[in-house]
């Protein structure tokens, strides 16, 4: 398993460092009192067990998308469909929980297996167009997102909305299709526990299965893969398929959880948010975790500083910008770690550097 080193350990924290000071910079310049208002961005997410609820609540998803982003960036695939598949997961989940019989238990699991079929069905689409005719990823899935947002939307408007609600959601779940509240007194729901859980299931799936071996070694060497007699084709299939069954496995949590039926009017971001997590991760599945709740105190933290202060929260938007630039950036920090091989190609040699 790839393992962070000391250079990615520090170029992380440093890029994290440059992207707080920024948004720090920003408040300098926005607002009469930057530094309370930073303050709430900082510790705000920690003052209240509401708002340590809400952060939990809000870094459930991103744990999921962070996941699926991860599987496909693993074999150099690069697929940012996780929006969509999130989307159509989500609408997937809905059907199930108004249409599949209702017995309790049984009900949530199918509900949940039907999401990842409808996630990993639509991430097959931009996967069969790779693998067929080599068109690229990234414009197909790209494109897919928006086709899901809107065909999602017309199966909720027409066939499954709620016309008493007055505005655009779903009929609300029956009570078998909801996941049980940890806390009585606040919104903390089971979800918590499947996304910890498919943690360590996707870290098995990549590194202790062959075809989790498969999907890294296209990752390291597409051409060595091919050679030793992997099929390439079927990685690409089948890595963005499970992807899309993570991703949809999201959508169907987050609704069964929090809302109870289905209320997007717009696109959520958390299949975008996704990919600022699996930068952080580097694409390790243990690291996810810690890289979602990064991300998700950030978005926290904004909101909070938001309500308390009149701030925009997309100050957030700047700073995953900054990390995104920076942790991509291959030249980031290079000097250092050049220097640190050099010293210790002269300490193995029994030399000394300056």
């Amino acid at each position: 398993m790839r393992r962070f080193s000391a250079y990615e350990w520090v170029r992380t924290a440093v890029t994290i460092g440059i992207a707080l000071a920024l948004g720090y910079l920003v408040l300098v310049f926005t607002v009469d009192d930057p530094n309370g208002a930073f303050k709430w961005f900082l510790w705000g997410p920690l003052s209240r067990m509401r708002r340590i609820v809400e952060l939990i609540d809000y870094t459930i998803p991103l744990i999921f998308a962070g996941l699926a982003v991860s599987i496909v960036f693993q074999a150099e695939i690069f697929n940012i469909g996780a929006e969509g598949q999130l989307f159509m997961g989500a609408v997937g989940a809905t059907f199930a929980a108004l249409y599949f019989p209702q017995i309790p238990v049984i009900h949530v699991i199918l509900v949940a297996a039907f999401a990842m079929l409808v996630g990993g069905a639509w991430a097959s689409i931009p996967a069969y167009m790779k693998a067929k005719w080599n068109a690229s990823e990234l414009v197909s899935s790209l494109m897919m997102n928006y086709v899901a947002f809107f065909l999602g939307l017309y199966f909720i408007n027409y066939h499954m909305r709620d016309l008493k609600a007055g505005y655009l959601v779903s009929y609300k779940f029956p009570e078998t299709a909801w996941l049980p509240r940890i806390l009585k007194r606040y919104n903390l729901h089971a979800g918590v526990f499947i996304a910890v859980g498919f943690v360590f299931l996707v870290w098995f799936f990549l590194y202790r299965t062959r075809f989790g071996y498969e999907i890294r070694m296209m990752g390291f060497n597409k051409n060595f893969a091919m050679f030793s007699g992997i099929k390439v084709n079927n990685v690409v299939l089948y890595a963005q398929i499970v992807s899309g069954m993570v991703a949809g496995l999201a959508g169907a949590v987050e609704l069964m959880g929090l809302y109870k039926r289905f209320v997007w009017q717009v696109s959520p971001g958390y299949g975008f948010d996704g990919i600022i997590v699996a930068l952080l991760a580097r694409n390790n599945p243990l690291l996810v975790l810690p890289a979602a709740f990064l991300v998700g105190y950030f978005r926290t933290g904004a909101y909070v500083m938001s309500r308390m202060t009149g701030i925009a929260p997309e100050i957030v938007t700047t700073l995953q910008a900054v990390i995104i630039l920076l942790i991509t950036a291959e030249a980031f920090l290079e000097f250092w770690k050049r220097r640190k091989i050099i010293r210790e190609a002269m300490k193995a040699e029994g030399g000394d550097v300056q």
